[in-house]
Parts: C-alpha cells; sequence; structure tokens
C-alpha cells in the first residue's frame, strides 16, 4: 500500500487532484481490529479550475495512471496491486478530508479520516458491511462523541442513528 500511497500523493503534486483522504474500510483499520477489506477508498476534490465545470471528469487522473503502469479491473484501478476506488467528494466527504488526520505509513505522508467522520459516512451508504464497521467503530475506536453528534446532526443523519 506504500508504494499506491505515493502514486497517489503524485496526482497531488501534479495538481491533478486538489486534496485526498483514505475511507472505507482501510480507514477504519487505522481505528479497529482487522477485518478483511480489498480496496483502498480514496475521497478526492479536484482542482479548482476542474471545480469550475459542471461534469466531473477524472480522465486525466486516470490518463496519469495508466502511464505509471496501472490497470483497471472492474469498477477499481489497480495502483501498485492494490485496487483503487477513487471518489470525487461531496459535502460530507470534504468535510471529512479537510478534518482528516495526518498521519505516516511506512514513512509516507497521507490523510485519514477521523472515525467520526467515517462513522457519518459509512452510516450514510448504510450497506450492510457499512453498518457493521460503524457499530465496531463504536465499540473499539476512541471516538468524540460531541464531534460525532454535531456531524449526524449538520447532515440529518442523527434521526436514523441509532445504535
Amino acid at each position: 500500500m506504500k508504494k499506491a500511497i505515493n502514486i497517489i500523493n503524485e496526482l497531488k503534486k501534479k495538481n491533478l487532484i486538489e486534496d485526498y483522504a483514505i475511507g472505507g474500510g482501510i480507514a477504519a483499520l487505522f481505528y479497529i481490529e482487522p477485518f478483511l477489506t480489498y480496496d483502498l477508498d480514496i475521497f478526492i476534490t479536484l482542482p479548482p479550475k476542474e471545480k469550475e465545470k459542471k461534469l466531473i471528469v477524472l480522465s486525466p487522473i486516470f490518463d496519469y495512471l495508466k502511464k505509471k503502469g496501472c490497470s483497471w479491473k472492474g469498477e477499481h484501478i489497480i495502483v501498485e496491486g492494490i485496487p483503487v476506488q477513487f471518489i470525487p467528494a461531496d459535502e460530507l466527504e470534504e468535510e471529512a478530508m479537510n478534518n482528516a488526520k495526518t498521519i505516516l505509513y511506512e514513512g509516507v505522508e497521507t490523510k485519514v479520516v477521523t472515525p467520526e467522520y467515517l462513522i457519518a459516512i459509512l452510516f450514510r451508504a448504510g450497506r450492510k458491511k457499512d453498518l457493521e464497521k460503524v457499530e465496531k467503530l463504536l465499540t473499539q475506536a476512541e471516538i468524540d462523541e460531541k464531534k460525532l453528534n454535531d456531524i449526524l446532526n449538520s447532515y440529518n443523519l442523527k434521526e436514523q442513528f441509532n445504535f
């Protein structure tokens, strides 16, 4: 995964993405006991010139990755052997990115969504596997309950959240 993160950092340095943070199952692994997950979810924001367009265009990112030897497999692009899914951030995910935790992973700097935002994002997705991760985060991770409640209230998720 270290090599994949290096390449994702290159995307930022080359201004193909404005910012990013790791989300999904891999992010959860930074806070809870290991479980099986196979892909790397990357929330991204695009550079300002791309944001001005009415259409989200990811082809410059994929063209760059293809030149680096990456290939497609289903909905993922394989970056250094890791299936990666680039997800253009919506309002909640962008806020999560802006508040993400900067860490060193095997000596490489990266950003990981905090558990409070991860819970909100996973809860909103609502799939069974996402809700199982929410339950694990609530029982195993250090959660700032006030922050979590503020996030859930801000995005109208509090009423559905009954853990």
